[in-house]
């Protein structure tokens, strides 16, 4: 099932043994567009500290009373790795996180997650457990979905939108389309995205860039604008 990351901030958040918090952010991977970690406002509990949780930790999401199961107690995610939510989550701090968990990694393998094609609890491997001795960079390939809504859609000829979520599959938390609100030249309707059409973000200049042009979307029809989260650009014959 697709979910709209905007409607999924501010969830609660239950652990096995209670509640911890609620659904800050996720953080995303811009290169294979899968969504890596949920990121936990933790409020009094933890005073205000933000905790990562990997979908691997992920149980069932309650729709009706917004509520996502964890299938981690209390004490576990309290003594989980903390993140400096000022700087970008480094390899060195997920070799630690993943390891603490005894969760596989996503980097090693060809799949969106690793050696499959959705998070499933497998033991690290000798390389995993290894490559804990060497340093690694800060991953900036890793970007914050609520930082990147609002950044502008320039399309080949001009600006035609603004980021307005990401829907993803609840299965295995890939991300299927980019939600764009198009304003007054779309009646103000939103309308979805591939990423597949996408050539870069800008995060400086706060612009995802996309290789179609207005009259591409335009030609596109109804069929195309996010209702009831189908339709999406570039994905079939039938669409740009």
């Amino acid at each position: 099932m697709l979910q709209n990351t905007k409607d999924l901030y501010g969830h609660k958040l239950a652990a096995l043994d209670g509640e911890i918090g609620h659904v800050k952010d996720f953080y995303f991977d811009d290169k294979i567009w899968v969504i890596r970690y949920l990121v936990a406002d933790t409020g009094s509990w933890l005073t205000g500290r933000l905790v990562l949780l990997s979908p691997h930790a992920f149980g069932n999401w309650d729709q009706f009373d917004r509520v996502l199961h964890l299938k981690l107690p209390i004490k576990q995610i309290e003594n989980s790795p903390s993140i400096e939510s000022h700087k970008p989550v480094s390899r060195q701090y997920e070799i630690e996180y993943h390891r603490y968990y005894g969760w596989p990694v996503y980097w090693n393998g060809s799949a969106i997650w690793g050696l499959g094609g959705s998070p499933v609890l497998m033991p690290p491997s000798k390389d995993e457990m290894e490559e804990e001795l060497h340093p690694h960079p800060a991953d900036k390939h890793l970007q914050s979905t609520r930082a990147v809504t609002g950044y502008h859609i320039q399309a080949a000829d001009e600006t035609i939108g603004q980021v307005s979520g990401f829907l993803v599959d609840d299965k295995n938390w890939a991300i299927h389309k980019l939600v764009v609100e198009t304003g007054h030249w779309y009646s103000g309707k939103e309308i979805l995205i591939s990423p597949s059409k996408v050539e870069r973000i800008s995060y400086e200049e706060s612009t995802v860039y996309v290789n179609l042009s207005k009259a591409d979307l335009q030609r596109s029809g109804e069929n195309e604008v996010a209702k009831a989260g189908v339709g999406v650009f570039g994905e079939s014959s039938s669409r740009v």
